[in-house]
């Protein structure tokens, strides 16, 4: 019990843990967007600013003959002038409101573009960032629009894919988890299946003894036929438990002489108030199958189709081919099964019995396509009416 408390603590801690550390990571990042938007928009401010003034620096007149006002006023020529070309990463459009004309930086394939088409791409600019107006007493002369810069633009995706790695990382902390747990029970499951093999035996081995000795004392050979079929039965038992947890061994064999001695078997010994009904083809169908483990699953399917019927009811098996498989239906009079259920009740553990493990149909999906490499499925079912479950085998 530690043990498992320990896994569950583990894999709990690991999970909260990538969670934390991602949503730490997703908040410096947008304290870090937020701070790029922020520079970006400095540079625009001063970009705009720089554009102001620029044309003036290059219009006006000197105002003074000083040479080192001169100087100076070539000084912010060349820095305005170098502030203007120095952006080479922001997309930007400058309208004009005089000319009512669009001009571009830093626009890829702008020489294309119609000015409707920029006059469009300006609107979605503003929805990035606040436009910047340039002009002078209350009249606006530009208006700059930009956009977000490629570094930006690739750098919103990263919480996207932060997430999507994070998501994928758990998901194989949980796979791993659960396919560990299912390798866990399968092998208790196998564990205890060849252990109840192995405790059937001793008394087996005895009971074959005993009936030596009851055929010498010359009692009724009527009894001894019967006990004799039984304890053939337990054999069979035996070696269905055994095989539990091993590949088995294939062989090829007439499916419909396997079918009708699990089925004959299994209605002599049920009550009276259930009609069986047997339709199978005249030839043989061969398959490679493991005759014991087959025989259980036809046992179990009929089992399951007795208890829905509450013992009272029709059952029928049906044996078909197409071009590649034997098809084997089952069919019954019972509650049926919603259709949510048609792939659950397959799940170890599921039941709606009082009693039992849920063992039985995981055990036959199991043993049809794990070890024979066939299908089974709920072929059709309706509530109140019945169910058919179908077995299909590949043909040799």
């Amino acid at each position: 019990m530690q043990f498992k408390s320990g896994q569950r603590f583990s894999r709990w801690f690991i999970i909260i843990s990538s969670l934390v550390i991602t949503l730490l990571i997703l908040w410096n990042v947008s304290l870090f967007f937020d701070q790029l938007k922020e520079n970006e928009r400095t540079k625009m401010e001063i970009y705009a600013q720089a554009l102001a003034t620029f044309p003036k620096t290059m219009d006006v007149e000197p105002s003074s003959s000083n040479p080192d006002v001169k100087i100076l006023e070539n000084a912010l020529t060349e820095l305005q002038l170098q502030i203007l070309q120095n952006n080479t990463t922001i997309p930007i459009l400058n309208y004009d409101h005089e000319d009512d004309l669009y001009l571009t930086s830093n626009v890829a394939g702008a020489e294309n573009l119609t000015q409707e088409e920029l006059k469009a791409m300006a609107l979605d600019f503003a929805s990035q960032n606040e436009p910047i107006e340039i002009g002078f007493d209350g009249v606006t002369f530009n208006t700059i629009y930009y956009s977000n810069s490629p570094v930006i633009s690739q750098l919103k995706y990263f919480p996207i894919a932060l997430l999507v790695i994070v998501g994928l990382f758990i998901g194989v902390i949980y796979f791993y988890y659960a396919t560990s747990k299912a390798s866990e029970q399968n092998l208790l499951w196998a564990g205890m299946a060849k252990e109840t093999a192995h405790q059937i035996g001793t008394p087996l081995s005895s009971l074959v003894g005993w009936t030596e000795i009851l055929k010498s004392e010359k009692v009724n050979s009527e009894y001894i036929e019967e006990i004799t079929k039984d304890i053939d039965r337990l054999k069979t038992i035996t070696e269905r438990f055994s095989k539990i947890g091993s590949i088995p061994k294939l062989e090829e064999q007439d499916i419909i002489q396997a079918t009708q001695e699990a089925y004959a078997y299994l209605s002599k010994r049920s009550s009276k108030l259930i009609h069986f009904h047997l339709d199978v083809p005249e030839s043989p169908l061969p398959v490679l199958m493991n005759e014991q483990l087959y025989g259980w699953t036809i046992e179990n399917l009929v089992k399951n189709a007795i208890d829905a019927m509450k013992g009272k009811g029709d059952l029928s098996l049906k044996i078909t081919r197409d071009a590649r498989y034997a098809l084997i239906e089952i069919t019954d009079s019972g509650k049926g099964i919603p259709k949510s259920k048609f792939t659950t009740i397959f799940d170890p553990g599921y039941t709606t019995k009082t009693r039992g493990w849920g063992l039985g149909l995981s055990l036959a999906k199991r043993i049809i396509e794990e070890y024979h490499d066939g299908q089974i499925k709920v072929l059709r079912s309706e509530p109140g009416k019945g169910t058919t479950m179908q077995i299909a085998l590949r043909l040799v």
